[in-house]
């Protein structure tokens, strides 16, 4: 015995003069398993929920701009590295150099000028360059610079 289900939802008709409704119906016949005469009709309506509908924005709140970092240093100050605290630091130790390497005394000895300062999640880093010395710019933690009133050479 074949059993006929039917289900039925309302469905909005409109003419070319209105605009589609915010919903949409699929109406499709369906064959029951085992391919018996009996057939039955399935209607879906799909409906926005009201949880995804779009919230209306505020009228009054304005948009908060995000508070600028505040620096111990500024760009173009010219400082040098403080060599214990170097000596002692990650920085030093994962770069595998042997003990009082020699190769990096300019860094001590010689000032460099800040190109650019970031907050990272470790701290508050500098770039800095050493002029007169033909190496790549190197991020260091800014608690380790000490900061120069004064140029002890010339630009180029």
């Amino acid at each position: 015995m074949a059993t006929a289900y039917s289900s039925s939802f309302s469905s909005f008709q409109y003419t070319k003069l209105y605009p589609p409704p915010p919903t949409s119906t699929t109406t499709k016949v369906v064959l029951p398993p085992g391919g018996g005469g009996g057939r039955f009709r399935l209607s879906i309506k799909a409906v926005k929920s009201p949880e995804s509908a779009d919230p209306p924005p505020p009228a009054t709140a304005a948009p908060k701009a995000p508070k600028k970092p505040v620096y111990s240093m500024k760009k173009g100050q010219i400082v040098r590295v403080e060599k214990e605290k170097y000596l002692n630091s990650i920085n030093y130790l994962s770069v595998g150099h042997p003990p009082y390497y020699k190769g990096l005394d300019y860094i001590y000895e010689d000032r460099g000028e800040v190109l650019d300062i970031r907050i990272f999640e470790t701290g508050e880093y500098a770039l800095i360059a050493w002029i007169g010395v033909p190496t790549a710019p190197a991020w260091l933690p800014t608690d380790m610079l000490i900061k120069s009133d004064k140029l002890d050479y010339e630009r180029i």
